[in-house]
């Protein structure tokens, strides 16, 4: 991903306003047995425009928006989700499918997500 990218979400926002809108996302959260699933849908948005990416503990989900600037072409995200993972999710088992015309993220359930519990020895 591109340096200073909380920087580029800002700039971005301008050029939403600029470029005339983007299309509203449809974002649905499900809760399975093992792991929780995230599914995101833009309309008028190519599957190979839609991005996944973990930084600094924070999932982000976002496509790109292409922008000519001084004659070249500049590909621009636009943040559809962000988050900081939670603890109890396998942070290496994060997968990305399409089903259908859906970015499906997946975040299984690692072993915390039963709570961690230890009884605490009392020293003298």
């Amino acid at each position: 991903m591109i340096k200073g990218f909380n920087d580029l979400m800002t700039s971005v926002d301008v050029l939403n306003t600029m470029h005339g809108g983007v299309s509203e996302p449809f974002i649905s959260f499900r809760e399975q047995p093992n792991g929780r699933e995230i599914r995101v849908r833009v309309p008028g948005i190519i599957r190979e425009a839609m991005q996944a990416e973990i930084n600094n503990n924070e999932l982000f989900v976002y496509y790109l928006i292409p922008v000519s600037s001084s004659g070249k072409l500049v590909h621009l995200p636009q943040v559809v989700y962000s988050q900081k993972i939670p603890y109890f999710v396998e942070v290496n088992g994060i997968k990305a499918t399409y089903e259908e015309n859906e970015l499906v993220v997946r975040l299984p359930f690692n072993e915390l997500s039963n709570g961690y519990n230890r009884k605490i020895e009392i020293g003298k």
